[in-house]
């Protein structure tokens, strides 16, 4: 198979096909956020409804009858899931364009998955931690909490993004010198 991009060699087609699974990740990703756009678009009113539900369920024993206190977690609960559609967005077009730039630095197969891994299951992992803690952040009475209760995927997710996008800049950075070196 030969791409624009790499020579038609088998180190070339290795490469490539190391990156396949992270690239798989951040297109689901993309698809993810598209899902959330059309769902949010079709549906607002009732996922509001829903998140109002799980709110008024706990309404005497979290939120000890304040009203006002459930409506401000509400509101940032909405906020959370858009910033779940948009973090999908976002994060899977940088994972698909970072991935593609190491596979065209053409570094080994190795740190290629790596790297597409790492962006790809990081973005994933980080844009459902922001909708799963607009889900949940009515029932806990507040949005910390439901960050708090996430953190679990929430850090390694947005951790293994940074670190890739980190060791992707690096290679960038000996690549280009050892190009001037030549």
């Amino acid at each position: 198979m030969t791409t624009p991009f790499l020579p038609s060699t088998s180190r070339g087609n290795d490469v490539l096909r190391a990156a396949l699974p992270g690239l798989l990740f951040a297109i689901v990703t993309l698809l993810f956020g598209y899902t959330m756009g059309v769902v949010f678009g079709l549906n607002e009113d009732l996922i509001k409804s829903r998140i109002a539900a799980s709110a008024d369920a706990v309404g005497a024993t979290v939120y000890h009858g304040d009203s006002v206190a459930a409506k401000a977690v509400l509101s940032k609960s909405w906020t959370y899931m858009q910033r779940a559609h948009l973090h999908a967005g976002g994060l899977g077009s940088a994972a698909i364009g970072v991935t593609l730039l190491v596979v065209m630095l053409g570094v080994s197969a190795m740190w290629t998955r790596f790297i597409s891994l790492g962006l790809g299951v990081g973005a994933f992992g980080y844009a459902v931690f922001w909708l799963w803690a607009g889900f949940r952040a009515p029932a806990l009475g507040g949005t910390d909490a439901a960050k708090e209760s996430l953190a679990w995927l929430a850090i390694p997710s947005s951790g293994a993004v940074v670190m890739a996008t980190l060791a992707a800049a690096v290679l960038v950075v000996l690549t280009l010198l050892r190009r001037r070196e030549m």
